[in-house]
């Protein structure tokens, strides 16, 4: 990936890469150089971008698109074995709630009145430092499906490169000129068979030896942001890792049929995992096994339970970073660069309006 530098250079004919002010962790700085900043511009385009190829992708495949709150009051992330952030407590009207950590839950709801499925693109909130991978607000595109991890694995790679195709199609030429190649996009169009793909055991057997790539605990093994890039450096630019075992991923991804694994399946490309996915528990008793087994208590998800109870199918689900998205777009390294207007390092007093809008 191309390294940054703390100044930028505007866009010009001769294909000089536009790189990001780097000013997010200082919000007064920040709100100044982003103004008419050839990198934000960029961004805003490849966002638009996105938005409208998402609504066109979801639309052909007969999903509806839904409007749901910014808060919930049972978050996909709750304390207990497989999650790996915290959720964001807020009091609106003198109501307890989250910020909504994933639409995933009501897409799920939304599921059994939009038959074929239904997708949303919404800010997300988790209690995270934010680094080079991570962002504690981002933006996710999100659809859950009638059907099973397979159904869903065939509908995210056609997303990828729905989206991938309308930005070579509207901005080639602006982003070539921006970041001098794009022949990383080409490439993705270019396959004419579907992503690499491998279980977590065949990633374990690959990895195994160095605990920079691979970790083990009594929970279960994960695969680090090292372990993902050597996944990629070994295989190729687009792989699937399936099958995590069942205590590292969240209660509600099903149960494999040997039990230890899940119906679940990271995608990585770029800065490493960029969509994460999985099928959800058809009926409510498996909820409340993998709920006793995570160590979370059945009673913060009573609602799920019932919805299980009274509407038992089987869908499917993933959440796409768009930021990380953006990032292999953009062929950059830093996702701190992304959002236009930065949280990054925001002082906690209320900031003057001129400064932080």
């Amino acid at each position: 990936m191309t390294s940054t530098t703390p100044t930028e250079s505007p866009a010009r004919p001769d294909g000089r890469a536009v790189r990001p002010p780097r000013t997010w962790a200082d919000g007064r700085a920040h709100f100044v150089a982003a103004l008419g900043s050839r990198w934000y511009q960029l961004i805003i385009d490849l966002h638009d971008i996105l938005a409208r190829a998402t609504y066109e992708y979801g639309y052909a495949r007969g999903l509806k698109s839904v409007q749901i709150p910014v808060t919930t009051r049972t978050v996909t992330c709750p304390t207990g074995l497989g999650s790996d952030s915290q959720p964001v407590p807020v009091s609106v009207s003198g109501v307890s709630t989250y910020l909504s950590d994933s639409a995933q839950f009501l897409l799920e709801y939304g599921c059994r009145t939009a038959r074929q499925g239904c997708y949303t693109i919404l800010p997300s909130f988790r209690a995270e430092t934010p680094d080079p991978t991570h962002l504690g607000q981002f933006v996710h595109s999100e659809a859950e499906i009638r059907g099973g991890l397979e159904d869903l694995i065939e509908y995210v790679e056609g997303y990828v490169r729905h989206l991938t195709r309308a930005i070579l199609h509207e901005y080639e030429h602006e982003l070539a000129r921006a970041i001098g190649d794009v022949g990383h996009l080409e490439r993705a169009l270019a396959r004419n068979r579907p992503f690499d793909r491998l279980t977590l055991d065949d990633a374990a057997r690959l990895l195994s030896g160095d605990p920079d790539h691979l970790l083990s605990t009594v929970e279960g093994r994960y695969i680090t942001r090292r372990g993902e890039q050597e996944l990629l450096r070994r295989i190729g630019e687009f792989v699937w890792v399936t099958h995590f075992d069942h205590l590292t991923v969240p209660f509600y991804q099903a149960f494999a049929a040997d039990e230890r694994s899940a119906c679940n399946a990271d995608l990585f490309f770029g800065i490493g995992e960029v969509v994460g996915s999985g099928e959800r528990h058809i009926h409510a008793e498996d909820v409340r096994r993998a709920l006793a087994l995570h160590r979370v208590p059945e009673r913060d998800y009573a609602w799920y339970v019932r919805m299980k109870d009274i509407a038992p199918i089987r869908t499917a689900g993933f959440g796409l970073g768009v930021e990380r998205f953006l990032l292999w777009v953009l062929k950059h390294d830093d996702i701190r660069d992304i959002p236009l207007v930065s949280r990054v390092g925001e002082a906690p007093e209320w900031p003057d309006s001129i400064d932080q809008p």
